[in-house]
């Protein structure tokens, strides 16, 4: 245990059941044919827990880049070792929800360009990928790079991270357009370069997750071990603006179009809209990232809890990924007949926060249980949950 880092287990974890927190908001300001938010009690308790939760999926990609990044051994025996670990599950589950969910015909279509958007969770592996693609191509790079040269691409790609708001504001409320499954892509304000003939804009290779891709990296080459003092009085202030920013965020976004009146509602693409501030590359959900990276290195627990509990859900933390939604779904569902929805509910106001709190806890204890015990089968096991 001496050569494992603990603490990115604990993170791995929280990150898991900060993902199911996400999704368990989902329906209360996701419903009817698209954006639905019944009272102003729910905007504020889905805007609580979402932002609470935001930045999980960034924390997976600082927690695969410290591990990974750079890679020391082949990139052929690399891609290898992910495909194993990462692209085979991903397709058993595929499959899954393809068969399970929807038209499984027209499902297995669509497989050919896209994931099914009915699972659209799944959308965080091919991002994933993406990256490991780019790691053996950066590794030589990042073996010898110094610290102020890091430092350097970190602030460029946190630049990044402020283009969503310079959009928002330059260019106002963006129109939203859509594919034809309905799902909403806003159009971009151009910025720097870009143009309707060219999307490669200036800041276009510094977007996206390759930011917290560096930032694993900088923390495993220059960061050592922080005091308590010191990782607060610089973790929790990054956290709480960034906090701020996403909490406010939404909920003006929802005033907004509320003027007061609720429910409020809209079309798929209005939710968008709403999220401006929960995207995961901007500099609200980047500066929350830090802080919980900062926070989570103090973890170094790997007593008898660690060892029985968490670390076998950390190692099967993919594989609860992957097929908690069929399980959140039915459990959400579930929860909202018994208990209601809305102003007539079975406990008023806390009805909402209840069923976000139960619909996570109890899909993280059965989906983990599940792994667990899944990636325990000679063989097979790794197959299905990594």
């Amino acid at each position: 245990m001496r050569k494992r880092e603990v603490w990115i287990d604990w993170m791995r974890v929280m990150a898991c059941l900060m993902v199911l927190t996400v999704h368990s908001t989902e329906p209360f300001y996701l419903g009817g044919e698209g954006s639905l938010i019944l009272t102003a009690a729910d905007a504020r308790w889905v805007s609580l827990f979402d932002t609470f939760a935001r930045a999980c999926v960034p924390l997976f990609v600082v927690a695969s880049s410290y591990l990974q990044f750079p890679i020391h051994y082949s990139t052929g025996e690399f891609l290898r070792r992910r495909a194993l670990r990462v692209v085979v599950p991903f397709v058993v589950w595929t499959l899954v929800y393809a068969l399970v969910w929807g038209e499984p015909v027209e499902n297995l279509q669509s497989l050919l360009l896209n994931f099914n958007y009915a699972a659209g969770h799944l959308w965080f592996v091919y991002m994933l990928v993406g990256l490991y693609l780019l790691m053996p191509l950066l590794s030589p790079w990042a073996e010898r790079v110094k610290k102020r040269e890091l430092q350097f691409y970190l602030a460029l790609c946190f630049l990044a991270t402020l283009l969503p708001f310079v959009r928002a504001w330059a260019g106002g409320e963006p129109p939203v357009m859509y594919g034809p499954t309905g799902i909403p892509n806003p159009a971009h304000y151009p910025l720097w370069g870009e143009a309707s003939w060219n999307a490669y804009g200036l800041f276009y290779y510094f977007c996206g997750f390759l930011g917290y891709m560096l930032l694993g990296l900088y923390l495993r080459r220059f960061v050592g071990q922080w005091s308590w003092r010191r990782t607060l009085s610089v973790a929790l202030p990054m956290w709480l603006v960034g906090f701020a920013i996403c909490f406010f965020g939404f909920l003006w976004a929802v005033d907004a179009d509320a003027q007061g009146v609720f429910p409020v509602e809209g079309p798929t693409g209005l939710a968008a809209v709403w999220e401006t501030t929960w995207i995961n590359d901007t500099a609200s959900v980047a500066l929350m990232t830090v802080g919980w990276v900062l926070l989570f290195r103090k973890f170094t627990a790997s007593g008898r809890f660690f060892q029985r509990i968490l670390l076998p859900v950390s190692k099967a933390s993919y594989g609860v990924y992957l097929c908690h939604m069929l399980l959140l779904a039915l459990i959400s569902g579930w929860l909202r007949s018994s208990l209601g929805i809305g102003t007539s509910a079975a406990l008023g106001i806390w009805t909402t926060p209840i069923q976000i709190l139960a619909t996570a806890l109890i899909t993280f204890s059965l989906a983990s249980l599940f792994c667990v015990l899944v990636q325990r089968i000679p063989r097979l096991g790794k197959w299905i949950v990594g």
